[in-house]
């Protein structure tokens, strides 16, 4: 007995919805680079990209300054990025489980803003 064969599928494939313009690896849950930063800023206001990359690396630079100087950062609708003191304490190393003390030292710690929160 031979198979009969069916005859071949006269359906397209449907179209993908379109995707936001949101970058590939921001849209798989990734990390966001700088570059991609700078692109998103040039796409978003009339800079050049030469020019948004000067105005993220001078944002950048702005945070990172001032927490070297023990302030805090607040960013509107984003949240805000403190430094905290922490205690020295007593840690256990890794692989060996040996005790060790652990110096005190500071942190940076961040605050989600509520309405980005409420966003998420």
């Amino acid at each position: 007995m031979t198979k009969k064969s069916k005859p071949a599928s006269t359906k397209t494939p449907k179209a993908a919805a379109p995707v936001a313009s949101a970058p590939a690896s921001a849209a798989a849950g990734g990390k966001i680079a700088k570059a991609q930063l700078v692109d998103m800023v040039a796409d978003k206001t009339s800079l050049t990209k030469v020019q948004s990359e000067g105005a993220v690396s001078a944002m950048l630079d702005a945070v990172v300054r001032s927490l070297q100087g023990g302030q805090s950062v607040g960013l509107p609708g984003l949240g805000t990025l403190n430094v905290k003191e922490t205690a020295a304490r007593t840690g256990v190393k890794p692989g060996t489980s040996e005790k060790i003390q652990i110096p005190a030292g500071k942190k940076v710690s961040f605050k989600v803003a509520s309405t980005l929160k409420g966003e998420l």
